[in-house]
């Protein structure tokens, strides 16, 4: 209203109107550069939806976070420029060094280079400056959403009234993530903004076209989220919704959605309009830029005798001429031909460097193997109770650890028994979940990201994982590396392999070979209640994701464990020798481990068997393998999931290669069928890996050599 246009505080018109300009310069030189070849990759501008995004930042304060999609240069720009500069920017005066700074470390980001914000891994699409409440943005449309949730899970537990947006297009909208998280949002009541910048085109594909319910933000209804419709052309208008949106999230009464009618005057990537692709007429784009956010903005000012056109014109030239100041320090002319100075580009010896931590938050840790714990030791302690048992200990000890999944605050324990207690000593800290895979892992991973928080998830079987599988593998394992190797990920993913259960094809799979095969996922499989205890307390010590299997034909078995003491460590990486031998080298883990051995000494084998424990591909324990290898020169690999996911063709692969002047024979391999475990008991046993075919393979391995059986 004229009211509210009145009442705008001008040194907050002003700084809208400075970050408009800065934003469109910094955008237009972008897409300068891309059509001179110098941005490698995608060049997805957002020039014409400034207004969302800057009237919603300067609605924020400095410690409220946001994060957004592909299209987030405006976004990350807004929340950065009001961070760096909380007391507003004047758009009469020089912006400083601390402005053109920002905008130097960002565009070198898109640009690849190793001074941007993520050391030129994150490029155009993935902007993260955790600082400036910048979480990361995201190229899979709608990923990020549920991180948002996350983040914003740790504002509540934290009590601190901060709030987080996040930014996705229309369509991101019918997104299962999207649908998802603002379920659990809303249930949870967390403060979260989901801010919808419907700019009509989903690349070139009009909303229209796609959904039935051309109104975004009725979503919200459909979840019980108050729901705000607003010119997102208009920065005031933005500005002074979002305020309406923070009053209701700060007051506790959960999330709200925004939808900002917008519109990108670009094609998805580049610097032609969408008529040039036929998708969109001249005479709609032209509408659309009669109704430009700076202009709108300029306009307000000006009626107000806030600024004058003359100061409007310097504050464009200025921007202007920063950037084309900060391009001109990052590329230079040689023979006529525009090039990124190459002093700039990082140096190839930082491929790998963070995809995971270097494991030094170890330091000073206590690590006791069960041969010299300096505790008491007792037999027969129940493997499932010491599942629940260190999980409770270091809930009662670390007030940052969250268990999350379904049912796992009901049933005594969840459907097995592993969260026993959980729930009645800390009920805010043991989540109920709704059956959405998807959502409630990217909550977590935004949790871990956030750094308040160390979640524990459990997937009731890991067939699940590919209901989640972008927020396992896409977000999480590849969080730290795509944001520069600084950013830690401490996350803990429990889940059981259920074969021999009866749960068929979608319930009974052993993940290790996947997640052994994807970047950034550190892998311990326990199997005994010692080593479950100090393998799971290293897991929730760790800075990096973990997943921690289990097999439920050992949450029954019994074995050697602690008595009163649940705080030691066993080191990640570290395999260990559960029989000596000399003929054979049997690596193998979790209830493989104690079968491999029944039928080593029933056939009299001379075998040393290996319980490897830690199976990703940084952690694995070379040296205890190799040293055994160079010992017996022959190996045989257990393990009892299909032959189509299996962990040990990656493990043969690498150990043909590593081992090959040690090995007498070829490596050989015990593993399940080709096809999934099904209902019928016979055929479900004849899928896995048996006791009989771990006998035929040692028997192979040791007549290929014309070895006896027995030991001499």
């Amino acid at each position: 209203s004229d009211e509210d246009r009145s009442a705008l505080d001008p040194t907050v018109g002003r700084t809208m109107l400075s970050q408009l300009h800065l934003i469109r310069a910094f955008e237009e030189k972008v897409l300068e550069l891309a059509g001179q070849g110098l941005v490698h990759g995608p060049a997805h501008s957002a020039i014409g939806q400034e207004g969302g995004a800057v009237g919603s930042a300067l609605a924020m304060r400095g410690t409220d976070q946001v994060n957004g999609s592909h299209r987030a240069h405006h976004q990350f720009l807004a929340k950065a420029l009001a961070y760096a500069a909380p007391e507003g920017i004047d758009p009469e005066k020089s912006f400083g060094e601390t402005l053109r700074h920002l905008s130097r470390r960002t565009l070198s980001e898109i640009l690849g280079l190793s001074e941007g914000f993520c050391k030129g891994r994150g490029g155009s699409m993935h902007l993260r400056w955790a600082e400036s409440g910048n979480l990361g943005t995201n190229a899979i449309v709608g990923g990020g959403v549920p991180m948002a949730a996350g983040a914003a899970w740790a504002h509540k537990q934290a009590g601190t009234g901060d709030v987080v947006y996040t930014y996705f297009g229309d369509g991101a909208v019918n997104i299962g993530s999207v649908l998802e998280t603002m379920n659990i949002a809303a249930a949870w009541k967390l403060p979260i903004c989901f801010f919808i910048e419907n700019n009509r085109y989903a690349v070139s594909t009009h909303v229209a076209e796609v959904t039935a319910e051309t109104r975004l933000s009725a979503r919200g209804l459909a979840f019980g989220i108050p729901a705000l419709r607003v010119d997102g052309m208009d920065p005031l208008s933005v500005y002074l919704a979002s305020e309406a949106a923070n009053a209701i999230m700060r007051k506790g009464d959960g999330p709200v959605v925004i939808e900002a009618d917008v519109y990108r005057y670009f094609h998805q990537n580049g610097a032609l309009p969408g008529s040039a692709f036929g998708y969109r007429s001249k005479e709609e784009e032209q509408e659309w830029r009669g109704r430009d956010p700076l202009d709108a903005m300029a306009r307000d000012l000006m009626e107000r005798q806030i600024i004058g056109a003359q100061a409007v014109a310097d504050l464009r030239a200025q921007c202007q001429a920063l950037m084309e100041e900060i391009a001109g320090e990052l590329i230079e002319e040689v023979d006529g031909k525009r090039r990124i100075r190459p002093a700039l580009w990082p140096e190839e010896s930082f491929r790998d460097f963070g995809l995971r931590g270097d494991l030094s938050e170890f330091d000073g840790a206590r690590f006791e193997e069960q041969e010299a714990f300096s505790g008491t030791l007792k037999d027969n302690v129940k493997f499932i109770d010491a599942v629940a048992d260190v999980m409770m200990r270091r809930m009662e000890t670390d007030e940052r650890v969250v268990v999350l999944g379904e049912d796992v605050h009901r049933l005594k324990g969840g459907t097995n028994g592993a969260t026993k207690g959980l729930s009645e000593r800390f009920p805010d800290r043991c989540l109920g979940t709704p059956i959405a895979e998807n959502a409630f892992t990217g909550l977590a991973a935004g949790m871990a990201a956030d750094g308040r928080v160390r979640p524990v998830i459990e997937f009731m079987y890991p067939d699940f994982m590919w209901v989640a599988a972008d927020q396992v593998f896409n977000q999480i394992g590849k969080a730290r590396h795509m944001f520069g190797g600084d950013s830690a990920m401490p996350l803990v993913l429990r889940t059981k392999v259920a074969m021999g259960t009866g749960y068929g094809s979608q319930h009974s799979m052993d993940p290790a070979g996947i997640f052994a095969t994807a970047p950034g996922w550190r892998i311990v499989a326990p199997s005994t209640p010692y080593d479950y205890v100090g393998l799971m307390n290293a897991a929730l010590h760790c800075e990096d994701p973990v997943l921690v299997l289990e097999h439920v034909d050992l949450y029954a078995s019994k074995g050697v464990g602690p008595v009163g003491d649940l705080d030691y460590m066993i080191p990640l990486g570290k395999a260990k020798v559960v029989r000596e031998g000399t003929r054979v080298t049997v690596l193998t883990y979790l209830a493989m481990v104690e079968r491999t051995r029944e039928v080593v000494e029933r056939l009299g084998v001379d075998a040393e068997i290996i319980d490897l424990r830690s199976l990703d591909r940084a952690g694995l324990d070379w040296e205890t393998v190799e040293a055994s290898i160079a010992k017996t020169g022959n190996v045989l690999i257990v393990e009892q999931g299909a032959a189509g996911t299996s962990y040990g063709g990656w493990l043969a692969d690498e150990l043909q290669r590593r081992c090959f002047d040690a090995l007498d024979q070829p490596i050989k391999r015990v593993h399940g069928a080709e096809a999934s475990p099904s209902i019928s008991k016979v055929l479900e046993a004849a899928a896995c890996a048996r006791p009989q075919d771990i006998e035929a393979g040692l028997r192979e391995v040791m007549a290929d050599q014309g070895l006896p059986l027995a030991a001499e």
